[in-house]
């Protein structure tokens, strides 16, 4: 992972023709709870539904928006599995499709996913043909958002691929993640054969009936489900890193972040 001032960049083999990155809380202008580590102003919140001033946001999207070849497909996430294509340029009134993740097959079109200690999957297959991203909250990636993404960028190439390349960005590390039991059974009860060990691997018994969930190898589970082995990233921690990014576990109210990949023109 390659850190740039205001965004990261995926550390991956993906072809030269797929484009990515990651914003972190810094480059904006919000302030407050959506700024700086302390409440600094130059915080680059990019939700618009976590109570931040509109023009802010308006402010930070614009600024992020200079470096990308087009405004990105924004969702409205429930922490479902549905998946929105992104096959027009996308209208800066447009109303958000409700979905988690979004997939494009068309250059210069941005796919998108704002996260907060959700994790975020950028995709790509091996000859740059097609791109997506997931937003994985632990509801989403058990019901199956990641294989839903695979499947609609299959659809969309018309043919199989060589091989799918992942790049996992911030999300709640494994030391952070405390889950009930409910959420390591709701796992346990989706795995498919010869993923049980994995899956009880990815939980460690926590204080009092709780359990500590490591999201990012819960991911590549999933991953390797749905064919795609080769995976990158996973090895960050948004609630301990307050300096470089939100977390709605640790803070409440804060901002929120975008996890963006597209295919250049």
């Amino acid at each position: 992972m390659t850190t740039d001032t205001a965004w990261l960049r995926p550390d991956w083999p993906a072809p030269a023709s797929v484009r990515a990155l990651s914003t972190t809380r810094a480059g904006g202008v919000s302030r407050g709870p959506y700024g700086l580590d302390g409440g600094a102003p130059g915080g680059l919140n990019l939700g618009t539904h976590v109570g931040d001033d509109a023009s802010h946001v308006a402010e930070n999207r614009t600024r992020l928006a200079a470096h990308l070849p087009a405004m990105p497909l924004w969702l409205e996430q429930v922490h479902g599995c549905a998946v929105a294509t992104v096959d027009h340029l996308a209208e800066p009134d447009a109303m958000p499709p409700r979905a988690d993740a979004s997939v494009a097959a068309v250059p210069g079109q941005v796919c998108a996913v704002m996260t907060a200690d959700c994790l975020p999957v950028l995709l790509c297959d091996a000859e740059g043909t097609v791109v997506g991203a997931a937003h994985a909250g632990w509801r989403g990636l058990c019901n199956g958002v990641i294989e839903a993404a695979l499947a609609r960028m299959q659809a969309a190439r018309g043919m199989p691929s060589t091989r799918w390349l992942a790049w996992l960005g911030p999300a709640i590390g494994p030391d952070a993640f405390e889950v009930g039991a409910e959420v390591r059974q709701a796992f346990l009860e989706q795995a498919r054969a010869g993923e049980h060990a994995a899956v009880e691997a990815a939980f460690r018994a926590g204080a009092e009936g709780k359990y500590m969930a490591d999201i990012y190898a819960l991911a590549r589970t999933r991953l390797a489900r749905a064919g795609c082995t080769d995976i990158y990233g996973g090895d960050a921690c948004t609630v301990s890193d307050s300096q470089r990014f939100y977390s709605y576990r640790r803070d409440g109210v804060t901002g929120r972040m975008a996890s963006l990949v597209w295919l250049e023109r």
